[in-house]
């Protein structure tokens, strides 16, 4: 049970004895001061309880409003705090009740200076103005906590939005930071395993695979700090490169060449403007699959097709030859850049399709072009 704090207790003893003396002091006679003196120590006590149990305390003063107006202050009391903290069916019942009492307190008890009819107007409406009044307060404390409910439900809500938005960031940064150091360190990956096996090669060849695995290891960590500053304010990183685009597939097919991978590329879009965001994703469409192929199938030919139109849809076709089942990849893999690559595309309101038949693994990739 909630105990009600100690200036409330004082308050109510303060106030109410108060009351309940001058009351005694001023109506009382020598006939009924002792029923007065007991029936005001029983009414401070019933004032009491109403700050624990309203009701029963309520019940009791009205009770003994009816025989003494010295518990008048007592069953008032009693009514406002039933229709603050109570059911407003209850608490008009105690008004009800506390009418009912001091009608009957008038007919036993009658005021010489104040006829019955005027007295039961007032007391109906004492009644009533407390039971509004306690039924309003009710209603604010009620709206107060509503309030303060749906504001810590809304902080929560906050919490969660900017959770999952820094998570969502997180995925995006790893997706591209897979993207581009998958690509970059599979050249540099074949041009080592080119100087590891090869040992019929010249200083001076061995010197230019050395140069072409320097300039991968740079590439991909410059990469990397572009990727990494995208975290950053727009201000602080204006001299960062943009991010590469489908007008970048000539230069991604030029570095596969470069490191033996046969690649045969097809851009019918060639020149044409596209959405920064889908000439962004089309373009880790053909990374990813062409990474993939030099894992998986190692000196097989692979054919890029790109093609489309605005108003309809741009369509990547990467297929490439399956390796024999019993060869080991040339390069372990994590086996996610194809499953992070169908969500980067979807974000994109596009569909990502793989599949390995007919001896050829295929990826086709169909992303929005508007008009």
């Amino acid at each position: 049970m909630r105990h009600p704090p100690s200036a409330a207790v004082a308050s109510v003893v303060v106030g109410i004895g108060g009351l309940t003396a001058g009351t005694v002091w001023g109506q009382s006679d020598g006939t009924f001061l002792t029923l007065d003196l007991l029936a005001g120590a029983a009414a401070l006590v019933a004032a009491l309880v109403q700050l624990w149990r309203p009701f029963p305390g309520a019940l009791a003063a009205v009770l003994l409003a009816a025989v003494s107006p010295a518990a008048t202050p007592a069953a008032t009391f009693g009514a406002l705090q039933t229709a603050r903290r109570g059911p407003f069916g209850r608490a008009a019942g105690v008004a009800a009740l506390g009418v009912a009492a001091h009608v009957g307190q008038g007919l036993l008890r009658p005021n010489p200076g104040i006829a019955l009819g005027w007295w039961l107007l007032l007391v109906c409406a004492a009644y009533a103005a407390l039971l509004g009044w306690g039924a309003l307060a009710r209603s604010r404390h009620a709206l107060l906590v509503s309030l303060h409910e749906r504001a810590l439900r809304a902080e929560a809500e906050q919490g969660r939005r900017v959770a999952e938005a820094r998570m969502a960031e997180r995925r995006a940064l790893a997706r591209e930071m897979h993207d581009v150091l998958a690509h970059r360190l599979t050249l540099v990956a074949t041009y080592a395993g080119a100087l590891e096996y090869r040992t019929d090669v010249s200083p001076q060849q061995v010197s230019q695979a050395a140069g072409v695995v320097r300039a991968g290891v740079h590439a991909a960590l410059e990469e990397l700090r572009q990727v990494i500053g995208l975290l950053g304010e727009e201000d602080e990183h204006d001299d960062l490169v943009p991010p590469p685009t489908l007008a970048d597939l000539a230069r991604l097919a030029d570095e596969a060449r470069h490191s033996g991978q046969r690649v045969r590329l097809v851009d019918e879009t060639e020149g044409a403007v596209l959405p920064s965001g889908v000439g962004r994703t089309g373009y880790r469409v053909v990374q990813e699959a062409l990474t993939n192929a030099r894992k998986h199938a190692p000196g097989q030919p692979v054919e890029v097709h790109v093609h489309g139109e605005p108003g309809e849809r741009l369509r990547i076709d990467v297929r490439n030859p399956l390796a024999d089942p019993v060869q080991e990849p040339a390069f372990p893999g994590s086996g996610t850049g194809l499953v992070g690559l169908t969500e980067r595309v979807r974000l994109a309101g596009g569909r990502l399709d793989h599949r390995a038949g007919d001896g050829e693994f295929v990826v086709n990739a169909r992303l929005p072009w508007p008009a």
